[in-house]
């Protein structure tokens, strides 16, 4: 009885040092600017508890659970900060989407909120941007523009062969999507994009990550150890505190 009395303590223990050393775990850098750059560059990775000290023109953006915190010098600074949860942000900007087109819906009497519209998904691919872009699967591949007026085609084609597919957007769709069949990524994943506004296309790269990790910073780290650059950008604005 003794005997197993230790175990059980031993366990819980080890349990609640595992507990400990995860809920320590904090964020990673996703921009560093200034003279402590090569101190804290892009990907390192700090501790909740750790405080960093920044020199007159430093700037730390930091991405972490509990958001996105930008540290600006001079002077010493906590990493990890009390503030509003950012779960359920996070929650919905990396929730797999249906292939179901998105509606806007009309914007009337000429209001707009002076901002451009974000992308709602970090898994959609930005018709206006060229570079790598991570998939979490690819069953099916979404695609969104920001400029929803009308109905407009982009056309995707190979880089290796003639094989082109059409991006297309009805009108007040925000989103569209594709299918592993109409694009299948297995066979090719380098792209060039062009839009219906002509101008030279855009080269687009698709990466299919092997698991999507469930937290900001690991999924921070594997965006930007597969070059998905685009993707940490929208991942740090929109989990900004």
């Amino acid at each position: 009885m003794f005997w197993g009395k230790t175990l059980l303590t031993a366990s819980a223990l080890i349990g609640t040092t595992v507990a400990l050393a995860t809920a320590a775990q904090a964020g990673v850098v996703v921009k560093s600017s200034g003279p402590s750059a090569a101190q804290y560059p892009v990907g390192k990775k700090l501790d909740d508890a750790e405080s960093v000290i920044l020199k007159d023109g430093d700037s730390l953006t930091v991405l972490t659970n509990g958001g996105t915190r930008v540290l600006r010098g001079p002077g010493t600074q906590r990493i990890g900060a009390r503030g509003v949860s950012k779960r359920t942000t996070f929650a919905m900007l990396t929730r797999q989407q249906s292939g179901a087109r998105v509606r806007t819906g009309a914007v009337r009497g000429g209001a707009t909120s002076g901002t451009a519209p974000a992308n709602p998904s970090l898994w959609n691919v930005d018709v206006s941007q060229a570079g790598k872009v991570c998939l979490a699967n690819s069953d099916s591949i979404s695609f969104w523009r920001s400029d929803f007026a009308g109905a407009k085609t982009w056309v995707l084609g190979s880089e290796v062969s003639d094989f082109h597919v059409h991006v297309k957007f009805g009108d007040g769709d925000s989103t569209t999507a594709l299918s592993a069949e109409e694009l299948p990524l297995a066979e090719n994943r380098k792209y060039r994009l062009s839009s219906p506004a002509g101008g030279p296309a855009q080269d687009i790269e698709f990466v299919l990550l092997d698991s999507a990790p469930d937290n900001p910073e690991d999924l921070a780290m594997a965006l930007m150890q597969n070059g998905c650059d685009n993707q940490v950008e929208l991942l740090s604005e929109r989990m900004a505190d």
